[in-house]
């Protein structure tokens, strides 16, 4: 007779679990309650990398950026996009790393967070993507998603299977104290 009370304790904290999401579990950046952070109020940058040395070898790209005004908000995953070199106007977007769980920051004028853009580097030549920028896109009080731009000098990123890149990016993380 044991079952029926180990069976109702776990479906009761099943509910309230599931009560207690607040739905950010994935998708783009942006927010459910206070004010999104917004990329004309951060400071950010790029690097140092760890770059990777040779064809097939992974590298990581670190983007850190410090709230510089009130109170904000990131939720979701980091929207990141490379665009193609030599005169290419190709765009991909780098998609969330397998696995990762976003998460809702909130921070304080002065507090940090990052990400990281992990990537295999490809062999010069074809079947690899020869980047010329990484953008970094954030919502916008106006609706229109506002970018910061980066140069890749990186190295070609690896494509895989059907054309994908060999590229992720990472959940927000909150960086110091």
């Amino acid at each position: 007779m044991r079952a029926v009370p180990i069976a109702v304790t776990a479906l009761s904290a099943l509910v309230l679990l599931t009560a207690c999401d607040d739905g950010g579990g994935g998708g783009k950046s942006g927010q459910s309650g206070g004010r999104a952070c917004a990329i004309d109020t951060v400071s950010m940058e790029a690097g140092p990398a760890s770059v990777a040395p040779a064809a097939g070898d992974t590298g990581e790209v670190p983007v850190s950026f410090t709230n510089q005004s009130s109170e904000c908000t990131l939720e979701g995953f980091p929207e990141v996009r490379l665009t193609g070199a030599g005169g290419s106007s190709v765009t991909r977007e780098v998609p969330p790393a397998e696995g990762a769980k976003a998460q809702k920051l909130t921070l304080a004028k002065g507090e940090s967070a990052a990400f990281t853009v992990t990537y295999v580097r490809g062999a010069s030549g074809s079947g690899s993507f020869r980047a010329k920028d990484l953008r970094v896109v954030f919502p916008s009080e106006a609706g229109d998603p506002s970018t910061r731009v980066f140069r890749w000098s990186y190295g070609p990123i690896a494509a895989g299977d059907g054309e994908e890149l060999e590229v992720s990016v990472s959940a927000y993380q909150r960086i110091g104290d």
